[in-house]
């Protein structure tokens, strides 16, 4: 088969985790065992959604302003290229925030999709969107991300998932990928593998 287009995930997947996400927990007074942020704000009165909101852009903003990217990213990304491969980004981040990490390390995506922009992962929606975007069904369509947001995402539109293994709580997540690499050189590995099936 023919692999159509891959969708990246951004903060921990082609970025180092610069997210606390326990602190920014436990200054929303939300429970540790709270995964979905983003649920749990959209569950709050309207006044402490608003601090929730602010507590949200200081971290994503400080960690956009100190985003590394992970080791393979650019030598993967021009491998794509090189292969022709539309490359997309899936990211529960704002658009600001994704725009600026993109121009600070001169990435370059056919498409984005924000929070700002439809339902967010592990809903099917952006994987969707960026499937129609590149005239690409969700089967020849793989998901790279290192959360299980990112791969239900996948699961939830019929595309491939594959589960970059650097979240401290990786081994539980591997249920749910396709395909599990260490590395980023691992994925040419695999689009290869594919497209000879």
């Amino acid at each position: 088969m023919r692999v159509n287009a891959v969708i990246f995930d951004l903060d921990g997947t082609l970025t180092e985790p610069v997210l606390d996400f326990d602190t920014i927990r436990s200054e929303m007074d939300l429970p540790p065992e709270s995964t979905d942020i983003l649920a749990a704000i959209e569950a709050m009165p309207p006044a402490r959604q608003e601090k929730a909101h602010a507590i949200l852009a200081r971290h994503e903003s400080h960690a956009a302003q100190n985003s590394r990217l992970k080791d393979g990213v650019t030598e993967l990304l021009s491998e794509l290229r090189r292969r022709k491969i539309p490359i997309g980004l899936l990211t529960r981040n704002t658009r600001e925030n994704t725009l600026y990490v993109a121009h600070c390390h001169q990435l370059y995506f056919d498409g984005i999709v924000a929070r700002q922009d439809g339902p967010a992962k592990p809903d099917a929606y952006g994987v969707l969107e960026l499937c129609r975007q590149f005239h690409s069904t969700p089967a020849e369509t793989i998901v790279v991300g290192d959360f299980l947001h990112d791969l239900l995402a996948a699961q939830n539109a019929g595309a491939i998932a594959v589960l970059i293994e650097t979240h401290p709580k990786a081994d539980h997540y591997k249920a749910h990928a396709d395909y599990s690499i260490s590395h980023m050189s691992e994925l040419p590995g695999i689009i290869t593998k594919l497209e000879q099936e």
